[in-house]
């Protein structure tokens, strides 16, 4: 009779604490985003989502959601600066012919009357078409939007304001909606709360520890075993 020894390795524990620091890490990185993003127009801050059996899955498990929860709203003067008071966003176009979504509503003029963003993106109407100025006036001062908005110039030669587009406001889904909420003048900021960041993020690197700790003691005692074992 030959009686031999070994280990029976069951690796669950170990793995399982790997994929919940990871996860750990991934949450932390969605709430450094939000912080990283407090300070642009318009930035609607990141959830994490966890699906079920995440210590199994691992950081496949996760995803996130967007908080659609408006902003809030600063008065800048600045008539090229729209800002929404309800769910919403604007459409722009990308050089490459793709298009974006986008609350912050910053925008400018061109020469050739193209109403851009501040990345230079063309500003879509409702018709999904650029908004174009034909004419361009000296005094922004001279550029009028309604709640719908509806962008109107004023002409000189006419005394009159000459209509130029409206403004196409879109759900998350790209569909058009009627809006009454364009707001001339104000810029949006984001809607991250800078200190529930901070201790949610606090709480996730608790857990990272305390995962830590586990593989480091887990880990320990697979090595003391295995060091046992090969003792003559």
């Amino acid at each position: 009779m030959k009686l031999t020894a070994g280990i029976n390795f069951d690796g669950h524990g170990i793995v399982q604490s790997i994929n919940a620091m990871q996860m750990d890490m991934d949450i932390m990185g969605i709430f450094g985003e939000n912080v990283i993003g407090f300070d642009k127009a318009g930035y609607q801050k990141k959830e994490a989502v966890i699906s079920s059996f995440a210590q199994y899955i691992g950081p496949d498990a996760l995803s996130y959601s967007t908080d659609e929860q408006v902003g809030r709203l600063f008065m800048s003067k600045n008539p090229l600066d729209f800002a929404l008071n309800e769910k919403g966003y604007f459409q722009v176009l990308n050089q490459n012919g793709s298009i974006e979504l986008t609350r912050d509503g910053r925008f400018k003029l061109d020469k050739d009357g193209n109403l851009l963003t501040q990345q230079n993106q063309k500003v879509l109407s409702n018709t999904g078409a650029p908004v174009v100025f034909s004419i361009i006036p000296k005094n922004l001062e001279d550029i009028k939007v309604g709640l719908d908005g509806k962008i109107g110039v004023l002409d000189p030669d006419k005394r009159g304001y000459v209509p130029v587009g409206t403004i196409g406001v879109v759900t998350k889904e790209g569909a058009i909606v009627p809006t009454n909420c364009v707001r001339q003048g104000f810029v949006e900021s984001s809607n991250v709360s800078l200190d529930k960041e901070y201790i949610e993020m606090a709480n996730y690197k608790n857990s990272f520890d305390a995962n830590l700790n586990m593989f480091k003691l887990q880990n320990s005692k697979l090595s003391n075993a295995i060091s046992r074992l090969s003792q003559p």
